[in-house]
């Protein structure tokens, strides 16, 4: 009778107690849950994205946690709370978060050359793996002025990824700490240096920083078979699914996946700086390099701009930061053929957003679901090249 009546509470009245909170605005404004749940299907329909999970926090505290669409479109499977996606580049959140932890501890620092921490050169070391290894580096001392600070707030100078790069080799493009170029080699050598550090491949120590503590049991670095069963896929912009790819070495730059359950219990755990004490939590989500560039990504990120410096748009350590007549704010994206997530934060009105799309087409909502949830009409949409859906349906 007790097992019955849980389930009615979870199916009838939960879902009612959430359309009926009042969720508050960084403005000081509010809006039901039941209002955001018809401006997102609207959203989603009108954009036609294949599903959304969408998370707001109050206080620190997720307050509305919801997930709307499929999972798989064709299967017409519905996305739910512990679906498994593909967490894309908010893998870095949490890299960040885990790094942060061994800064905390003395274990690494900030500001020291990583070649310290290795017995031999960088370039001697022999890494198995798609395009990895720095022998390219060899002819280039800069390599060793970089530091874990420069790899979390992207100014090693590396490309995003060397298979970027015309020869496909790894280079170093800028002196390193002078300028913002959003990279995932930064992400990876930081990694690869962690782990010589403490004799643990990444996935280990993510599961012992991060995943373990805090219960997130469906997350991992690579896949594993029990998420077989509840796999949310992410499909083109006409609603087709894309190859799932079940990753088998961890990387830090992006092979988690996650649950929208899981995730939130990491958010809440971030920005409540659970396990960090509050200097360094500060230091993480502060500017520590100022933005210039007229986009992140394509041929406007080597371009300088004003464009964003009334927001003051910087990076701190594995977070985008920019200020607001509502304080600060740190976010951080995630991308890839077929998903679109953001999340971002305001500490100093404790309100924060999560959103996960799985279609391309979805990080064209992110403008109008940001006003509209927590009244986010500062996110520098422009330079992450998140065209609203009505602009892309003009041909703007």
């Amino acid at each position: 009778m007790k097992c019955k009546a849980l389930s009615i509470l979870s199916t009838v009245l939960l879902p009612a107690l959430l359309s009926a909170q009042t969720l508050q605005r960084i403005d000081g404004s509010t809006i039901t849950g039941d209002s955001l749940n018809n401006k997102i299907e609207y959203l989603i329909k009108a954009a036609n994205v294949s599903g959304a999970a969408v998370s707001v926090f109050n206080d620190n505290q997720p307050v509305y946690t919801k997930t709307f669409g499929y999972a798989s479109v064709p299967a017409q499977t519905p996305w739910q709370p512990n679906s498994e996606l593909y967490a894309c580049s908010l893998s870095k959140a949490v890299f960040a978060y885990a790094v942060m932890q061994l800064v905390q501890e003395k274990v690494i620092d900030l500001d020291k050359p990583l070649v310290d921490y290795l017995p031999k050169p960088l370039t001697d070391y022999k890494i198995s793996g798609y395009k990895r290894g720095y022998q390219d580096l060899a002819w280039d001392d800069r390599y060793k002025k970089l530091t874990a600070r420069m790899c979390l707030d992207h100014t090693t100078g590396f490309a995003n990824f060397r298979w970027f790069e015309p020869d496909m080799k790894l280079r170093i493009r800028y002196d390193p700490g002078t300028r913002y170029g959003y990279s995932g080699e930064g992400i990876d050598l930081l990694q690869f240096v962690i782990e010589q550090v403490t004799g643990k491949d990444y996935g280990t120590i993510a599961q012992e920083k991060v995943f373990g503590p805090l219960q997130m049991t469906g997350t991992s670095q690579v896949w594993q078979q029990a998420f077989d069963a509840n796999v949310c896929y992410g499909h083109n912009a006409h609603g087709q699914p894309y190859k799932l790819k079940k990753r088998t070495v961890p990387d830090a730059a992006g092979s988690m996946t996650t649950t929208q359950a899981d995730y939130n219990k990491f958010f809440t755990a971030l920005i409540n700086h659970g396990g960090l004490g509050q200097k360094i939590f500060e230091e993480m989500t502060n500017t520590q390099i100022r933005i210039r560039s007229k986009t992140e990504f394509g041929p406007g990120a080597a371009v300088d701009s004003t464009g964003d410096d009334g927001i003051r748009l910087g990076y701190g350590l594995g977070f985008g930061v920019f200020y607001t007549p509502y304080g600060r704010a740190f976010f951080k994206e995630g991308h890839d053929d077929g998903w679109g997530h953001y999340c971002i934060c305001y500490p100093d009105k404790k309100i924060a957003i999560v959103i996960f799309t799985n279609n391309d087409n979805g990080e064209s909502i992110f403008k109008d679901l940001l006003a509209y949830a927590i009244g986010d009409v500062y996110t520098p949409w422009r330079w992450e090249n998140y065209t609203p859906y009505e602009q892309r349906k003009a041909g703007k």
